[in-house]
């Protein structure tokens, strides 16, 4: 029986990849749509596999893949996302993601991952592996962009969308002087001296898209 950890901001889908896997033998010990509250449990349940979104509202599952790297946890991670972004598809793998799927693949893509995992074998589902290509083809990735850790990248985005230190702080649990801290160096890293121009780094470096502003 297989141990696995659920995040993902939707409870339907959170209820209904529990149904599934649990009808397969795996056991779900935990779920969660918040990356902070997830990372604790990961630590205490000790799940072999993480099933996660890479989209958590105004978060990012980037953030936690990052930290479960940085702390050499053993879990095998699958992202099952609706990104079909190939810049998502290479930073999880190289954040430690052994397998990626997008929303929507068949059930049995979903099982098949997970054993592939489970013995230390990356999957990669059947519209993906060609975004992986893609993404190792593309023009060298801004350095810039390269530079910035998951969590800048949640910030510029946040500050972006018109959010607050103090809102941002809160969804980060972090007090609104550290998020100050951050976008401090962060702007200071891109050079760039206001919001407008903050904007106009992330639409070009598709961390947004124009329209979301």
């Amino acid at each position: 029986m297989t141990r696995v950890y659920l995040v993902d901001d939707h409870a339907m889908m959170r209820d209904g990849l529990r149904a599934l896997l649990e009808a397969e033998g795996h056991q779900v010990v935990g779920a969660s749509a918040d990356p902070t509250e997830a990372l604790a449990e990961i630590v205490r349940l000790a799940p072999e596999v993480l099933v996660l979104d890479l989209h958590l509202g105004p978060r990012f599952g980037l953030e936690l893949l990052a930290e479960l790297q940085r702390r050499q946890l053993g879990v095998r991670t699958i992202v099952l996302t609706m990104s079909a972004r190939p810049r998502d598809v290479a930073e999880s793998l190289q954040f430690g993601a052994l397998g990626y799927l997008l929303k929507g693949s068949a059930s049995s893509e979903l099982l098949q991952a997970m054993a592939s995992v489970l013995h230390g074998r990356r999957y990669l589902g059947t519209d993906v592996a060609d975004l992986a290509v893609q993404a190792l083809n593309e023009v060298e990735p801004d350095a810039v962009l390269q530079s910035l850790s998951p969590r800048e990248r949640q910030i510029i985005v946040l500050v972006v969308r018109g959010q607050s230190s103090s809102e941002i702080g809160t969804l980060l649990h972090l007090s609104p002087k550290t998020v100050e801290s951050y976008r401090s160096r962060l702007m200071a890293k891109i050079g760039v001296g206001d919001v407008p121009a903050l904007v106009r780094f992330a639409i070009r470096s598709g961390m947004i898209d124009a329209d979301e502003r």
